[in-house]
């Protein structure tokens, strides 16, 4: 078969900037991206990839498809694909440099004695072990690209060799000098490894822990954990709270659809309430029954990304039953952090569900559209934490005339950063302002509380959760003539 694709051609020695080439070759149906580059280097020898073994098995061989990194030898070839090298220093065409990057891995230093791991470490060891080193990791980072921290292949080799009984020293304060309190645990490393290893959480998470034992949590972190252990919530409330002021259930307007219980998070509770009674509006058209536990608290996700466990099951318990002993069998999050902590760090007897969702099941009534073009910003705790991109979209799509892409990437406010380190926060929130004022939407959307109000602080544009655009398409379908 004939496949069209895209390359990305670089030369330092002449070229001012890479360029896309457009190329047809002949490949076999199903073929691999590696076979579309080497069907290109027969044509012409001057083109420049990498790959060894062919089998997913050395990392040589990744490079960008359509803005996604992955391994040449695996990911299957697309019609009208664009293939570009990993967001790294370019040497040729699709060869990056990936010397830096692993120099900064760190390697055990062995103690040189007879001591070897358990069946019990190496179990521990083993979702760590097998990075083939390709940099896909690094090269999507968002802390790297605004601070000098190592990464996220450096911080799982570290947390690999705080397991290991063979390394004689404490590395912590080392990986804490190389950026661990960086890390946005915006999960994006995760997604794109070949070998999916999870590494904020079984390794950046698990070394904060260990900093957190030996007493180098960062200040901030320390009086977040303080607040939650006294009040069973990260933010204090500026005004009447969501729970306040909430019955505990909430009729829809017509026939019951479904009934989900409501974890509205810390933040819509005490900051944002406006928020979650916007959503109870939407859910109202929606046909859900939502059931409102009051004593339900903090999902703990604030003390889990800064390592600060230590009491993190008592949390845990205490909303379980909150939910569990009214019968809850499904809990709605609008906070995409409370829904990735729910789901993933929760062991429940209930299945969790994002608002999108939920919405994406039961629908609502046909509303007239806002006269706007909006983009969409994905939080990092939706996207890569719970994998969730098509729902918002296209609820979004229902409620505005226009609706506009711009690249995905962490806006800054997450993994404990926008407290702790809020330069590096603002950073971040600056290069969303960039691809914002380039997209030419009139509105930003988004469906986390942190996310709207960090890059609110950095964007020319009014920022609005997902729920109040759909109420104010709501409103503005009310107001149209019959």
């Amino acid at each position: 078969m004939e496949m069209q694709v895209y390359v990305s051609r670089y030369s330092p020695e002449r070229d001012a900037a890479p360029r896309l080439e457009s190329w047809n070759v002949e490949v076999h149906e199903g073929a691999r991206i590696l076979n579309v580059l080497e069907a290109i280097h027969r044509k012409d020898p001057s083109f420049a990839y990498r790959s060894s073994c062919r089998a997913g098995q050395c990392g040589s061989c990744a490079v960008r498809a359509d803005g996604e990194p992955v391994l040449a030898c695996t990911e299957e070839a697309k019609q009208g694909m664009v293939i570009e090298p990993l967001d790294l220093p370019v040497i040729r065409d699709l060869v990056v440099d990936l010397i830096p990057g692993i120099s900064n891995i760190p390697r055990i230093a062995t103690c040189g004695c007879e001591t070897l791991p358990s069946p019990e470490i190496v179990a521990g060891i083993r979702p760590l072990r097998d990075c083939i080193e390709c940099l896909s990791c690094v090269s999507i980072c968002p802390a790297m690209k605004v601070t000098d921290f190592f990464g996220p292949t450096s911080m799982r080799a570290q947390m690999r060799i705080a397991l290991d009984p063979r390394e004689p020293g404490n590395r912590i304060r080392e990986a804490i000098s190389q950026g661990l309190f960086t890390c946005t645990s915006c999960n994006r490393c995760w997604r794109v490894c070949p070998k999916s290893i999870e590494t904020p959480g079984k390794a950046i998470e698990k070394l904060r822990e260990i900093a957190n034992r030996e007493g180098l949590t960062l200040p901030r972190h320390q009086e977040v954990a303080e607040l939650v252990r006294t009040s069973g919530r990260s933010v204090e409330a500026t005004k009447p709270t969501f729970l306040e002021q909430a019955d505990e259930i909430i009729e829809p307007y017509g026939e019951v659809k479904l009934e989900a219980g409501f974890f509205s998070g810390c933040l819509f509770n005490a900051r944002l309430p406006e928020r979650a009674f916007e959503l109870l509006e939407v859910m109202r058209h929606a046909g859900v029954r939502v059931i409102i536990p009051k004593d339900q608290i903090c999902c703990g996700s604030p003390l889990i990304r800064t390592g600060q466990t230590s009491f993190l099951e008592e949390i845990q318990n205490r909303n379980i039953r909150a939910f569990q002993e009214r019968g809850i069998k499904t809990v709605m999050t609008m906070c995409a952090g409370c829904g990735a902590t729910l789901k993933h760090d929760y062991d429940t007897p209930f299945e969790v569900k994002d608002i999108t969702e939920i919405l994406t099941i039961t629908g609502l009534p046909p509303i007239q559209p806002l006269p706007v073009t909006a983009t969409y910003h994905d939080p990092c705790h939706l996207k890569n934490g719970q994998q969730i991109t098509r729902e918002p979209r296209e609820i979004l799509s229902w409620a505005v005339e226009r609706f506009v892409e711009m690249p995905a990437q962490c806006c800054g406010s997450g993994g404990g950063v926008k407290s702790g380190l809020p330069q590096e926060a603002a950073a971040l929130g600056e290069l969303r302002k960039e691809a914002i004022q380039k997209s030419g939407a009139d509105l930003v959307v988004t469906i986390c509380p942190f996310c709207e109000l960090h890059i609110q602080d950095h964007s020319d544009k009014p920022v609005k959760n997902l729920m109040t655009v759909l109420v104010d398409a709501l409103n503005n379908t009310r107001k149209e003539p019959e």
